[in-house]
């Protein structure tokens, strides 16, 4: 990464006439409804690198979890990275100039901009557990857990969260927003994919593919590794099961983007936006404006957690985590998988409030 970043040699010019090219609908693709897709190309990818490193990343540490928030504090460059108009040595390098000029003060920005660069460091460590086992696309990483999900899903739960209609308005709104945007932070990406996964039960695989298809800075090796991840299916990994309510309130304590991209709450008092169906009037629009909820999340965190760990208990499922966690964990977290290999089952994580996260 500290290698001098230079430009590739031109190629020659090639004059060459191309003729009609086709349009989307000349291929009878579908019209793109993602409306609010952030701008392709290098200079929009340079000038969204040096809004981040001079103002917007300012508050990046302590707003990157908020969707609302973290639409502007985070950097916003995972597009560009995705698709190489920008290079993550030139990204990387840019970060490292900007830390160095910091006044000894600047604390926020200090904080920031070390949590940045630890996360373009995992980029490339995801990348790289691709890279060597490719497999994570399509297999369960640990194989113990083959055949605990039904490998069809259940069609109407999957299109339910797809659309955004679960009847969980935080949740809704966070699909809702991805599908009009292709972005969503990072936390409520774990979010949604861990409800699919978790509450409704569902094999990794439809609703990963779901969320590629969304996300506009789909990158394979970071994706598919955490779709297993928030699946539970590394075998290395905490077991976190997001409790959609919760998550609500703590990252859209007001419900601003909840009333963003959820209208049809547009009777609910405050105090209930996050929980409608506490609401007085709820027989007004639950059921008729805005869908009932597909499942219970207290009931379906509680049954989850007791079927994942009970792959995790056996001395088996011990033994391929130690080998997993050899090849793919990180320095920093190998002693935790060693951890989690070692213990026949984590009676912290069972002890846990049901849809603790």
């Amino acid at each position: 990464m500290a290698r001098p970043v230079s430009s590739p040699v031109a190629l020659e010019h090639i004059d060459i006439e191309p003729g009609y090219i086709p349009t989307a609908r000349d291929l009878g693709l579908r019209d793109d409804l993602c409306v609010g897709r952030q701008s392709g190309g290098r200079n929009a990818g340079l000038e969204r690198l040096n809004s981040f490193l001079t103002h917007r990343g300012k508050r990046y540490q302590r707003e990157m979890s908020s969707p609302l928030e973290g639409a502007v504090a985070c950097s916003r460059l995972s597009p560009y990275l995705a698709w190489g108009a920008l290079s993550m040595r030139e990204v990387a390098q840019a970060t490292e100039k900007q830390r160095r000029r910091l006044p000894p003060h600047a604390k926020d920005w200090r904080k920031s901009l070390r949590s940045f660069s630890g996360r373009l460091h995992w980029h490339c460590h995801f990348i790289q557990k691709l890279e060597d086992e490719p497999r994570i696309e399509f297999e369960n990483l640990h194989r113990l857990y083959n055949g605990l999900r039904p490998k069809a899903p259940d069609a109407e739960l999957l299109a339910a969260w797809s659309k955004g209609e679960t009847g969980y308005p935080f949740l809704d709104a966070c699909m809702r927003s991805l599908q009009a945007t292709g972005w969503l932070n990072f936390r409520m990406r774990a979010m949604v994919m861990a409800t699919a996964s978790y509450h409704l039960w569902l094999d990794w695989r439809a609703p990963g593919a779901h969320l590629a298809r969304m996300f506009t800075d789909y990158e394979p090796g970071i994706h598919w590794n955490q779709v297993q991840m928030q699946s539970g299916t590394t075998g290395i990994n905490t077991v976190r099961i997001y409790n959609p309510v919760k998550q609500g309130y703590d990252q859209d304590p007001k419900g601003v983007f909840i009333r963003t991209w959820v209208p049809e709450l547009s009777q609910v008092a405050d105090q209930h936006i996050h929980e409608p169906w506490n609401a007085q009037n709820a027989k007004q629009f639950l059921g008729k404006l805005y869908p009932e909820s597909v499942f219970d999340h207290l009931a379906a965190a509680k049954a989850a957690r007791e079927r994942v760990w009970g792959v995790r208990r056996s001395a088996e499922f011990r033994t391929e985590a130690r080998a997993i966690a050899a090849k793919h964990a990180s320095r920093k977290t190998r002693r935790n998988a060693r951890e989690v290999a070692r213990a026949p089952q984590d009676q912290k994580q069972l002890d846990l409030p049901l849809g603790d996260q």
